[in-house]
């Protein structure tokens, strides 16, 4: 009996950017965000390399998963508010503002995501571990939702944080902005299984090897029928926010790393 492929043909794609790495291994798309230096902070060009990584893996028949991690103690630490970017030009043809992120297209490819946390994982970083389809954590990993103290609502957040841990836990993760542990995550339901950090590579690559055991019409079916049950995200709610007094005060305090002054009236 033959075996089957491997995916060796596939070559892993170039995403627009110097800070995701990215590797073919068998039928598995390997992601690593790789800029430590900013906490593994997420620029435009980044985001749209995400995206760009689910447009191009719900196209090849020969791939089972993607998997995506980070580098050193973060998984991700959220925009970069700073507004650093790459290729200017290239975003200069983005239209709609809250296109180049990735989450709608993750959901949407019928390839499943799995999420490494290997450390700190923040505003963005929560919002791409809360649109994959599986999330394994390190017991090292960190949790937050800090977006309201920078003034900014996160539709893609509050689109699904309340459906992973209810809307009490969701109110408290918003308005408090407390960082939690894996553990905590966990039993909130953020995260699917708590490793201990050194098996943390050996236990994702057991998963990864578990979802190829699965049919691949009958999983991606599965994934349609679960996130169509979803509310959709209000990307107006940011887009409404864009530029106003209190977004621009929350950001510029950020990023002069100092005490926020909210505008009142």
């Amino acid at each position: 009996m033959s075996e089957p492929p491997s995916g060796r043909g596939l070559t892993a794609p170039h995403l627009g950017s110097r800070f995701l790495v990215t590797q073919m291994r068998g039928r598995v798309l390997h992601l690593r965000v790789n800029r430590p230096e900013r906490r593994n902070s997420y620029t435009q060009d980044m985001y749209r390399g995400l995206k760009r990584a689910a447009i191009w893996a719900d196209l090849q028949p020969e791939l089972d998963a993607v998997c995506l991690t980070g580098t050193d103690r973060w998984f991700g630490a959220g925009g970069d508010m700073a507004g650093n970017a790459e290729d200017n030009a290239a975003l200069e043809t983005e239209w709609d503002p809250t296109d180049h992120f990735p989450f709608r297209h993750i959901e949407r490819c019928s390839k499943l995501w799995v999420a490494k946390i290997n450390g700190l994982c923040v505003a963005g970083g929560m919002d791409l571990a809360l649109h994959c389809d599986v999330v394994v954590a390190s017991d090292q990993a960190r949790f937050r939702v800090p977006e309201l103290l920078r003034g900014i609502p996160d539709p893609f957040m509050s689109a699904r944080l309340v459906e992973a841990v209810g809307l009490a836990r969701a109110r408290y993760l918003f308005f408090t902005a407390d960082e939690i542990s894996a553990d905590e995550a966990a039993v909130m339901g953020i995260v699917g299984k708590v490793v201990p950090h050194a098996d943390l590579d050996a236990e994702v690559e057991r998963v990864l090897t578990a979802i190829a055991k699965t049919g691949p019409l009958a999983r991606a079916a599965v994934k349609r029928d679960l996130n169509r049950r979803l509310p959709a995200h209000d990307t107006d709610l940011m887009r409404r926010s864009i530029g106003t007094p209190e977004m621009v005060e929350g950001m510029r305090a950020f990023i002069e790393k100092r005490e926020v002054n909210w505008p009142r009236g």
